[in-house]
């Protein structure tokens, strides 16, 4: 067992892979960010104003992720295909639902829907949170109307846990919270 994911995690698509992000991905993320702001507003909070898009914000928001990956908190990657330069999406893991537990959570650029990108990239996490010792669950969390986030865990194995009330925080959102849950043991027999 390890304490962090690789920081490399190939897909079965050709060039495309998951690889932990780096200050130097500040500009990229935030061409992507500012080309899906419309796309994003629906159900990312952080996407209702354009400080996403700032290439600033995201070096600054990058240069304290790598404290983050060394402490076990989080471990960020983006979403790459092998064009220089392009960001699809990031993606991560995150600590903060608990001891035992790994949030996964995930945006993806509108142009790059559709192809299987993210139901692939949320079975390579997966596979990586239980890789790591103590995970004995993960999740991924997203409002009842954002059927194709839901569709994600759906096609990995993953089970709707409960839906509950929450703050309606972006455009498109109800207010109601999908929490998908898979257990160690159930990734384990999945096959």
């Amino acid at each position: 067992m390890a304490t962090h994911p690789p920081e490399l995690l190939p897909l079965p698509f050709a060039g495309v892979a998951l690889r932990r992000h780096a200050a130097a991905d500040a500009d990229a993320i935030a061409r992507c960010v500012g080309e899906n702001l419309e796309h994003l507003r629906a159900f990312m909070p952080w996407a209702q104003d354009d400080t996403s898009a700032d290439a600033d914000f995201q070096r600054e928001r990058l240069g304290k992720k790598p404290e983050a990956w060394d402490a076990g908190e989080e471990f960020g990657y983006v979403l790459v295909d092998g064009t220089p330069d392009t960001i699809l999406a990031t993606m991560s893991l995150m600590t903060r639902r608990g001891p035992g537990t790994l949030e996964i959570g995930y945006w993806l650029a509108e142009h790059a829907t559709g192809r299987g990108y993210a139901t692939e990239a949320a079975r390579a996490l997966t596979d990586a949170g239980f890789g790591i010792d103590g995970v004995e669950t993960l999740i991924i969390c997203c409002d009842e109307a954002n059927v194709r986030s839901a569709a994600i865990p759906q096609r990995i194995g993953y089970t709707l846990d409960r839906v509950e009330d929450e703050e309606k925080l972006a455009r498109d959102e109800t207010g109601r919270l999908m929490w998908w849950t898979m257990t160690r043991a159930d990734w384990a027999r999945r096959d």
